[in-house]
Order: C-alpha cells, then structure tokens, then sequence
C-alpha cells in the first residue's frame, strides 16, 4: 500500500482506495449496491437524500457514504439490521407524497425509486395522511417537462446548472412538504446542455418533451458510440429498435466528455431515421427522378468512368478513417477537396464540449488526405471537372452552405451525391445521381477528435437496406462482388429490463 491509498473493509470485503476517496466511491469501486439519490460522481456531494447510510465500526452513530471520507482500518456495511430499517424509513419519506403514476410514468422501466424500492424498500407502509398535491406537466422551455409531484428533491439538477453549465436556471422554491423545483422568473431551461437533467433525474420528474410517450424503454435495445455533431467525439448511447434509434444519452469517458453531452449531439438521430434517408439510388432524368438499386447505379457509374479522365472528389469531415483511405486508393488521379461546415462567428468552442467545427472526423480526413485542396480553389477554378463526387454530409443542418454549393456542383455535366440523406437542392439532371450511403448507425469504423483521439464506431443495425458503406461503394466501383444488402423486417420485440443498463 502506497501512503496515497488507504485500505478499508466493506461488506467483509477488503478494497484499497486513493486517499479522499468517499465510501460510496469505494461501494462503486466494489460494485456493491448501496440506496442513494442525490449523490451524482460528476456533481458535488448534497447528502439530502440520506438513503446511502452505512454502519462504521467504532461510530456511535450511522454516517452517509457520500460525504464520508474511507481512512485506513475502516470496517463498513451496509447490510446491518440497523443500516436496512433506516434506508426503509428513508425511501417511506420520499414515497409519502409520492403518486401512483407507475403505469403511466414515461420513467417506468429505468426509474431508480422503483429499482431502489424493490432493492433496499418493500415496507409495510405506516403513513395514513393524504399526499400533498403539486402541479404536474410544467413546462420548463422548448425542451423539457417538469412533474413537481414526482420530484424527490435530489437536487442533481440545480447542482448541475449551477456547476456545469453556471447557468442558474433552477432552483428549489418554498418550504416542507411545499418544496418544489422550478425556474427563475424569465429564465426558461433552454441551455445547450440542459436535457442532461433529464439523464440524472432518478425519477420522471425531467422528462424530455422529444422523447417522452414515444417508446417504452423495455422496448429498446442500447449500443455504445460515438457523437457526430462536432470534433469533440464524445461517447454516447443510442437507445433504438427495429424502427431505427430513439435517442442519444451520454457515455462516461473522463478523456472526452466526461459524464455529459450537448443537446445538439442528442438531436442527430433523426438524420438516421428512415424518413430523413435516401431509400434508394436515383439517377436525374430532367424532371424527374429515376430509381434503381445502389448496386445497379454504382454499376453504371463505373461504365461512366471508363471515358473520363478528370475526375474531382468533395469531401466532408463526417465519415470514417478507414472510409476515407478506400476513397484514396481508388480515386488514384482524382482531385480531392475538402467542403467544411458553416461555422458562425464566435463559434469555435463553448467552452465546455461543442465546438464549432461540427464534423467527428476532420483530424481523420486531413490525416489521409494531407494536401487535401479547400472547396474554395474547387470554385475559382475555370473548368468543371467530367464528373464531380460529393460525399455529403451527414448532418447537413451544419452546412447552412449547402443550397449555394449545390448550385455550384450542379455545373458540372456528371454529378454523384453520395449521403445518407437526399440532396432537395440537387435538380433531376441528366447525368445526375443520388447514392445512398450508410449512417454512423450502420457501419465500423475510426474517427479522430480534435484532440487526436482515435475511438472506434461498430454497427448497429441496418435502418435502410440499400444504404452502403463507402468502402463497398469503391469495391463495387472496382468491379468487385459486394453483398446484396437484406431487406431487414420490421417487428417490435421485448428487449427485457434485465439487460437494460443502469441510468442512475
């Protein structure tokens, strides 16, 4: 044992700590379950809740693990008669006001009072007096809803306003049973991070106005990735099923994000949905579009190429590493030129994880592609090159460019727009084309952040069955074979809660 850790007994069992380690750190440590409400690792310690009670050998009294220190020789259990009546007691309090709205409840299925309650709770109940009544549906902003009867008064949510974003827009209000989270007059929650409250919310009193009524949880399967909405990569879950993903929830990485994410990050799955894709390549026919199979266009294509010589690539920083070599290898006399996001000004880092360059992989594509030509040359140059390749973005809503320079791409007499989703500003010329191509849901890979991180991305589920990877795009560019991508059937399965992470 070095003299920055101590040792300590918990449970019967031995675990060394860094010293200033709390004991419910040192219960996570172990993996032990302990109650507990209040207490967030990415928030300051509270102790209002007083569920997280441990017995200490030597002290007279019990002690809350968040906000006791473990010192060396500390003998700990939670499991003591004495330690469980209390943890009873103090659920019944947070219960006594509590209302019945299980079966209803949009937190049903990852609520830590239900977990909690079944856990460490399954009293006989001693309260005869009638709950206290609050107001129930309060709009908070643009994006959240507040139950203040289903509120325990945690307040991981002020503390989160008050220390991560410092922007103070709660508050607890009046006194006793009275108490009730709320906004400052004129100071609606609207803040880039504010449906993080909803995240460390332990019970449905934050839900977000998105999300709630729309699935079940028990309904959802949840995958680890990687955000795509700016250079900082953070890691995030993506809760989906057969219809496609439904949300966007952070994932604990102390090199990245930390424990939270911004509100624009979350939004970006509905550019995976299979309303906002390109179900099928199309080929411009004057007027109108002509549809064909991604298989059957790339094929035409490749003809195509064959009579022409010069060739022209756009690229933007949303695809992968491995994607952007494969471009490389295949397009050997190609010019490559690198379209970036719209950035306003004074938009390059807020100071806590949104940056202005809204794309995952830009240190991956200049990484490739060192000499890669700015679209501005692309533009001031006198001839239009033969054919002229857009790998598009993903998340065009970052480029407020995109009607302006798709008119300038549309001078050329052979145009592939290749994106997840469709082009509305690319007319139905002849020579035209639109090919669908895979999301970050649907593929493996490597982006690098600003930092120069490289994190892998593997895949989900296919949302859109003629979507490819541009990998396979220049395989089949190249004449390879390629998998005839499935059509995958829709039918809604029960995912069971016991394969449901821990949200709290």
């Amino acid at each position: 044992m070095s003299e920055k850790t101590v040792k300590c007994k918990i449970n019967g069992m031995e675990v060394e700590v860094s010293k200033g380690t709390t004991v419910i750190q040192a219960f996570q440590k172990l993996k032990k379950d302990i109650a507990h409400y209040c207490w967030h690792p990415g928030l300051s310690v509270a102790g209002v809740c007083r569920l997280c009670m441990v017995e200490i050998e030597g002290m007279n009294k019990l002690q809350i693990a968040c906000n006791t220190e473990v010192q060396e020789g500390m003998v700990i259990t939670n499991q003591s008669d004495q330690v469980k009546e209390a943890v009873r007691w103090g659920l019944e309090f947070h219960l006594i006001n509590h209302p019945l709205d299980c079966p209803i409840c949009d937190q049903a299925g990852e609520c830590s009072l239900q977990d909690q309650y079944m856990k460490f709770g399954t009293y006989r109940p001693a309260m005869a007096e009638p709950k206290v009544k609050k107001r129930k549906v309060v709009d908070l902003g643009s994006k959240i809803v507040l139950d203040t009867e289903r509120c325990i008064l945690c307040s991981r949510c002020v503390r989160f306003t008050e220390e991560v974003t410092k922007t103070h827009e709660l508050g607890i209000f009046n006194r006793g049973d009275r108490s009730e989270i709320g906004i400052f007059k004129d100071k609606p929650l609207e803040n880039d991070y504010a449906l993080n409250t909803v995240d460390i919310c332990p019970v449905g009193a934050l839900t977000s106005k998105e999300f709630r009524f729309q699935q079940r949880v028990w309904y959802l399967k949840t995958a680890e990735s990687v955000c795509t909405g700016c250079s900082t990569g953070c890691n995030i879950y993506v809760d989906y099923n057969e219809e496609g993903p439904w949300r966007v929830r952070p994932r604990y990485n102390s090199e990245v994000n930390g424990h939270w994410m911004c509100d624009t990050g979350r939004g970006l799955y509905r550019n995976v949905r299979r309303e906002k894709r390109l179900s099928k390549a199309q080929k411009g026919q004057g007027e109108s579009w002509t549809f064909f199979t991604s298989l059957e266009a790339l094929k035409s294509i490749a003809k195509e190429l064959e009579s022409l010589s010069s060739q022209a690539v756009v690229l933007t920083g949303q695809y992968t590493i491995e994607e952007y070599q494969a471009l490389k290898d295949f397009f050997k006399t190609a010019i490559f030129y690198h379209w970036e996001s719209s950035k306003k000004k004074g938009e390059d880092f807020d100071g806590l994880l949104l940056r202005g360059d809204r794309n995952p992989n830009t240190a991956g594509l200049k990484e490739i592609f060192s000499d890669i030509k700015s679209l501005e040359e692309l533009e001031k140059s006198a001839q239009a090159p033969e054919i002229l390749f857009i790998v598009g973005p993903e998340n065009p809503e970052f480029f407020s460019d995109l009607e302006e320079k798709t008119v300038f791409f549309a001078r050329s007499k052979k145009v592939v727009w290749m994106a997840p989703g469709p082009n509305k500003f690319l007319s139905p010329n002849v020579g035209f084309w639109q090919i669908p191509v895979k999301s970050f849901f649907e593929k493996s890979g490597t982006f690098q952040n600003e930092k120069g991180l490289k994190q892998k991305i593997s895949k989900v589920q296919s949302v859109i069955s003629e979507a490819l990877s541009l990998l396979e795009v220049t395989e089949v560019l190249k004449g390879e074979e390629v998998k005839k991508p499935l059509y995958e059937p829709y039918f809604k399965h029960n995912q069971f809660l016991s394969r449901k992470e821990k949200l709290w």
